[in-house]
């Protein structure tokens, strides 16, 4: 429930604070007194979007804050979705800056308008006379159905499913689209993948290519360093053998007269062991080449179907070649496994299509059962507001369709007279009767909806003699089970309230200003006979004030 308002620079409001009780509590003023601003105030923390004309003083800024007493109405999922502090004494606030800015916060938790007009709509329903055209509107008139038919499980359920459904719909017209390009594109694919696959190149190959046409390329001038190699190693007297040879000679023989030399003799032992290994390999080396225009054509014609398939798939390497044959596997074994895969996401599909039929047809056998629940509680209600012939006709037709709510299309006719045709809302009700009607609808829901506050703003307007006072009998059957609060210019509402305040002005320094504040029992009784006579209280309205607050 609103617990506190306070609004500081907005409109004719210099600052303001006023609390507020459970129950039923009126609000009235002369007209221009400000009750429209006060509502507008309000609305700023409900979400609505700001205008720098609204400040009073332009240069400072304006701030509304109101304070909400939340721990019976469920609301920590809403809060922990996105991400505010959720307080059982939450305080909503918003700030205009004077250059036109405004900021929102949730318990000081700064917050989008969003979220904000989201979260109103859990707190508060203003309902002000055009508001009546909302009985016209479809997704109204199945919340009134479904609030009566505890359709709230069934609905989120619904909806989750309806995501999933429509998800898994996008998936298979996009697996459709797929296979219907790579279908146009099948042949191309293949003959590509065909093409690699016979090539079978290696990781490695390029490199390998590569190296040994470096060498074939230059095989005489390789085979002319191995054979001058050969000769200088293996040359009478002066080859490098026979002289490595001496050398290990001499140096054995120096280790016979020291240990020092010992060492010295198995390092060039080595030595001469790793030079022949050496001339041996390179004499091999020479032996097997051979210059073969046949090996060097087979393997250039290797190296050139490469180079054109890196051109022809624009890759850089083979790792990215073979990368590409990888792609065209899947694309290739897409459309030879098109079928199954479409086949698997319609089963899916229908698998949820399934539940949705069932959740649908739930919903739709619920709300068949509360229909005639709904019209016997209107006509209740509308007879007490004096519209005895006013009957409903609500028809509810299963369809083919997935609509966000269900599977339903729902039609709201009235008569508002004994053997009159039945007719849209807003083609047979006049602005009075539409007023009643809407009290009656919102009369019912305050029995089923969670809702904290309503707000009614001057809907009694058309309205007098016993209609209001029926009025006010209903409003304050529904304070039992929400705060209501009510602005009015009847005296016969006014007089009914739990707690009655007065919007007023006043005029100081040529400035005028808006107010509000809680009238004393005998503030109300001037009130209401004010309300009765005018500015010039007499005695008879004063004592048919007395009268109907001891009602």
């Amino acid at each position: 429930m609103l617990a506190s308002l306070s609004i500081k620079n907005y409109a004719l409001i210099d600052s303001l604070f006023v609390e507020f009780h459970n129950g039923f509590s009126t609000i009235t003023g002369e007209t221009g007194a400000g009750k429209s601003i006060l509502l507008g105030g309000l609305a700023l923390i409900l979400g609505k979007r700001a205008e720098l004309s609204s400040l009073k003083n332009k240069e400072k800024k304006c701030v509304i804050e109101g304070e909400f007493l939340i721990s019976k109405y469920d609301l920590e999922p809403f809060f922990k979705e996105h991400d505010l502090d959720f307080e059982k004494h939450t305080i909503i606030r918003r700030e205009i800056l004077p250059n036109g800015k405004s900021r929102a916060f949730v318990n000081d938790t700064p917050t989008t308008l969003a979220v904000l007009s989201s979260l109103s709509d859990k707190l508060i329903d203003v309902h002000s006379q055009h508001q009546t055209l909302q009985l016209a509107d479809t997704q109204f008139q199945f919340l009134i159905v479904d609030a009566l038919a505890k359709n709230t499980t069934y609905l989120k359920s619904y909806q989750k499913g309806l995501q999933i459904y429509k998800k898994l719909q996008k998936e298979l017209q996009q697996l459709v689209n797929t296979q219907q390009e790579a279908t146009q594109q099948h042949e191309y694919h293949s003959f590509l993948l065909k093409e690699l696959e016979e090539a079978n190149f290696k990781p490695d190959e390029q490199r390998f290519l590569e190296q040994i046409l470096e060498k074939l390329n230059h095989i005489e001038e390789i085979k002319l360093h191995l054979t001058e190699a050969h000769q200088l190693a293996t040359a009478d007297e002066i080859g490098v053998a026979n002289l490595l040879q001496r050398y290990v000679t001499i140096i054995e023989k120096l280790s016979q007269f020291s240990k020092e030399f010992e060492s010295l003799s198995e390092r060039i032992k080595s030595v001469k062991i790793e030079f022949d290994d050496i001339v041996y390999e390179l004499e091999n080396n020479n032996e097997l080449i051979s210059y073969s225009p046949q090996e060097i054509e087979k393997y250039n014609e290797r190296l050139q179907l490469l180079y054109d398939l890196l051109k022809k798939h624009q890759a850089a390497n083979i790792d990215e070649l073979l990368e590409k044959q990888q792609q065209l596997v899947v694309k290739v074994g897409y459309v030879e496994n098109a079928s199954e895969i479409i086949a698997a996401k319609n089963a899916e599909i229908s698998v949820v299509e399934n539940q949705l039929n069932s959740l649908a047809q739930s919903i739709h056998d619920t709300r068949k059962k509360a229909i005639p629940i709904l019209i016997k509680r209107l006509k209740e209600l509308l007879k007490m507001l004096e519209m005895p012939a006013t009957s409903f006709k609500i028809n509810i037709v299963k369809t083919d369709a997935f609509f966000a709510n269900g599977k339903d299309q729902l039609e709201f006719l009235i008569a508002t007279n004994k053997g009159s045709t039945y007719k849209s809302v807003k083609k047979v009700a006049s602005g009075g009767e539409m007023s009643r009607i809407m009290l009656g609808v919102k009369a019912i829901l305050s029995n089923h909806l969670n809702l904290p506050t309503i707000i009614f703003d001057e809907i009694d307007t058309g309205v007098s003699g016993e209609v209001s006072n029926r009025i006010a009998s209903v409003m304050v059957k529904m304070s039992q089970n929400m705060q209501v609060l009510a602005i009015t210019h009847l005296p016969q509402i006014a007089a009914r309230g739990n707690y009655h305040y007065k919007v007023y002005k006043t005029v100081e320094n040529h400035q005028t200003a808006t107010n509000i504040k809680l009238l004393s029992e005998t503030e109300r009784i001037d009130e209401i006979a004010e309300m009765l006579s005018g500015k010039n209280v007499t005695e008879v309205a004063f004592n048919h004030a007395k009268q109907l607050l001891n009602q």
